[in-house]
């Protein structure tokens, strides 16, 4: 009763935790305009909030190196995460307020990811699940998360957009106090080999290649996380209409990781990739010219494709680089595509959103051009230029 298989543990926490991504996500930035907040600040706040995550994956994540410190410190930054979030609900409307709950709460989701994403790995080399179909109750979750918090804001106010938020937290933490009948253990080699050196691995080309095809394509969202729901509300769509759109697409999003290995089992990492950047240019040039309904709901399937394909090329990228790498590149991964970029983007977005609309979407399109025609090395001869690992500025020895 108080124990679960490996399985059961981190599909049971991917739950939790993105069930409330499903809240933060969507319908965070509007929640903030309920607040009276301006385009242009939810841009900025947001885009605080992504740029904090990075700083978070690349200063504190990396620290957490061994494989049997990921469950505690995933329960730890769990903990931190709930109460930074049920602060948001008491801060009232003042941005500089809102700006230093969005440092905090950011700092302790940060991690969260790419340790999730480190445990599931470990699991999955060990042959304790797949990753595809753990990673799919995730996609379920966030399913969840936007459908309830759409339909809760239509029939109340936006107001209870960060209570929901809560409850995917509460679950999340509820789901750690049981053990996992297999406890991750580090391999009796890797107790006394370094960490690899962040800033000697951005030296690499390849790996400067690999991390910029995965920001323009993951980047290329940016206007969609953050002002889809505005958008879609301006031109006459309700919150729980905006919320099945944003389901629908995570529906999509679930069928790819749980057909994932019939699906791709012959495509090159490469071929993933460009199969990512034609999704972008079509679903966002659909996005900025086409409001009908149906047409919009097959727009969102392609997020199966966009994020996805697009994801599942990268885990397998990391997953096929040598086993001293593969943290470093995950959490290169979360900090600078997902982290520094997106903040970047999301910030642009803002400014973008406020002078062109739904325009800024054509400009998320043309972002899948250049990732179409960028090319990476196999990942196993890209890192191995990145070596020997050895402590920089970034990272400090082990302890």
């Amino acid at each position: 009763m108080f124990r679960s298989s490996p399985y059961g543990w981190t599909s049971q926490y991917l739950l939790g935790f993105f069930f409330n991504y499903g809240v933060y996500l969507p319908f965070w930035a509007l929640w903030l305009a309920h607040l009276g907040v301006s385009a242009s600040h939810i841009g900025l706040l947001l885009g605080l909030g992504f740029g904090v995550r990075c700083l978070a994956n690349l200063l504190i994540t990396p620290r957490i190196h061994k494989v049997e410190h990921l469950i505690p410190a995933l329960r730890v930054f769990g903990v931190a995460a709930l109460i930074s979030c049920i602060a948001y609900i008491y801060c009232g409307s003042n941005v500089w307020v809102l700006a230093i709950i969005t440092v905090l709460y950011n700092m302790m989701m940060g991690p969260i990811v790419p340790l999730s994403d480190s445990l599931t790995n470990y699991y999955a080399k060990e042959g304790h699940l797949d990753y595809g179909r753990t990673r799919l109750w995730g996609s379920v979750a966030f399913i969840a998360g936007s459908t309830v918090v759409g339909l809760l804001a239509a029939k109340y106010d936006p107001n209870v957009i960060p209570w929901v938020a809560v409850v995917g937290l509460v679950a999340m933490l509820l789901f750690t106090l049981r053990a996992p009948t297999i406890v991750p253990v580090s391999e009796p080699e890797s107790q006394t080999q370094g960490r690899p050196a962040l800033l000697q691995m951005l030296r690499t080309p390849a790996v400067l290649r690999f991390l910029g095809i995965i920001a323009l394509l993951q980047g290329s969202h940016a206007a969609y996380y953050s002002f889809s729901a505005i958008y879609w509300k301006g031109a006459g769509y309700s919150e729980d209409v905006i919320g099945y759109l944003w389901s629908f697409s995570v529906v999509a999003e679930v069928a790819v990781f749980a057909l994932s290995q019939r699906l791709f089992a012959g495509w090159s990492v490469m071929a993933m990739f460009r199969l990512a950047a034609v999704g972008v240019m079509i679903r966002w040039g659909i996005t900025a010219s086409i409001m009908e309904l149906p047409v919009l709901f097959a727009a969102q399937a392609l997020h199966g494709v966009t994020f996805a394909a697009a994801h599942l090329a990268t885990i397998r990228y990391i997953q096929q680089a040598q086993s001293n790498q593969m943290v470093a590149l995950q959490a290169l991964y979360n900090a600078l595509p997902m982290g520094a970029f997106m903040a970047l983007m999301t910030a642009v977005s803002g400014w973008l959103y406020g002078a062109w609309g739904g325009n800024v979407f054509w400009v998320m399109a043309l972002m899948g051009l250049p990732a179409l025609f960028m090319k990476i090395e196999p990942a196993g001869r890209a890192t191995a230029a990145s070596q020997p690992p050895v402590s920089d500025s970034v990272q400090e020895p082990a302890q």
